[in-house]
């Protein structure tokens, strides 16, 4: 994955990228006191789009005051600093990365940092690689488990909180698999590393309910894309022997978009390729982002002036 950009955003003004450090002694990197958003943007018509860009940075700011930042930029800010690094590198298409962290002090007193923000952007293509989108993917229950509600805060994008993820994804990766699925301390099904998860069966959509899970941005337009298409969406306790039986399973993501997992633990997913649902979200998914859907002139935000 190539990281290249010339130009990042750091706590108000835009720099050079080779200038967008950070000193050694910090939080973010020494106890993961940070804070982040996975953001699109998408070429268009009129010019680059950011998808859902201010649920994006409203999410960014809950984490942030979920894990117990203060003195935060507001919303507004934060939008109009994404579109600027995006126009400042020239991009049309590309992922936007933007940071609360704690800086300027150590320890475990939150309150003893300096809160510090940086957005960075960079081209970036399929997170799950170019074939997944129509071949699918392949994966397993992890051995992992998501924590506890009580002991880290689900609904933040905390830095820390992705150690899980990694182990998880990591560990997948070694055993021959695309991606791992997390079962959350009750045992039922509860998201991916890095993504949300949905099963089809009957012709409906049923995904975990949100209490356990990082409510993704892409989840909720995807349910209010297949409500929109006539296919019924539940939210209920998913146990691992009923995805080896969905008719579909697939994920969805800012990073991996909408992709099909079609073998999990070694085990065919309905007829082992992207099945109807899944291929008719994708569809509208592809065209809502890029400025030709229903919601596009609610969830595309235009960086041109």
């Amino acid at each position: 994955m190539g990281l290249e950009s010339k130009y990042t955003w750091m706590d108000g003004k835009l720099v050079e990228t080779s200038q967008a450090v950070m000193p050694f002694l910090n939080g973010a990197a020494h106890y993961g006191a940070a804070v982040f958003e996975g953001i699109r943007c998408y070429n268009t018509d009129q010019g680059p789009a950011v998808f859902r860009l201010r649920e994006h940075m409203e999410r960014l700011i809950d984490s942030a005051e979920v894990f117990g930042f203060r003195d935060l930029p507001g919303v507004d800010e934060l939008r109009q600093a994404a579109k600027d690094v995006v126009n400042a590198n020239g991009f049309k298409e590309c992922y936007i990365r933007p940071l609360i962290y704690a800086v300027d002090a150590m320890g475990l007193n939150l309150d003893a940092y300096k809160t510090a923000v940086g957005i960075a952007a960079w081209e970036w293509g399929a997170y799950l690689g170019p074939e997944a989108r129509l071949a699918g993917v392949r994966a397993m229950v992890s051995s992992f488990t998501r924590p506890h509600i009580n002991t880290t805060m689900t609904k933040a994008k905390v830095a820390g909180n992705y150690a899980n993820s990694i182990m998880a994804k990591t560990n997948a990766l070694r055993m021959g698999f695309d991606e791992a699925i997390m079962l959350d301390p009750q045992g039922y099904v509860s998201e991916c590393t890095g993504e949300n998860l949905f099963l089809v069966r009957g012709g409906r959509i049923i995904t975990s309910p949100s209490a356990p899970v990082l409510e993704g941005i892409t989840r909720s337009a995807l349910m209010i894309l297949a409500n929109d298409l006539g296919i019924e969406v539940s939210e209920a306790p998913i146990s691992r022997d009923q995805l080896y039986i969905a008719d579909e399973v697939f994920l969805c993501g800012t990073a991996a978009e909408v992709v099909a997992i079609c073998e999990i633990d070694f085990r065919k997913i309905g007829s082992g390729k992207m099945g109807p649902v899944a291929l008719k979200l994708q569809d509208v998914f592809d065209q809502t982002i890029h400025g030709k859907g229903a919601h596009s002139k609610e969830w595309c935000d235009y960086c041109k002036a």
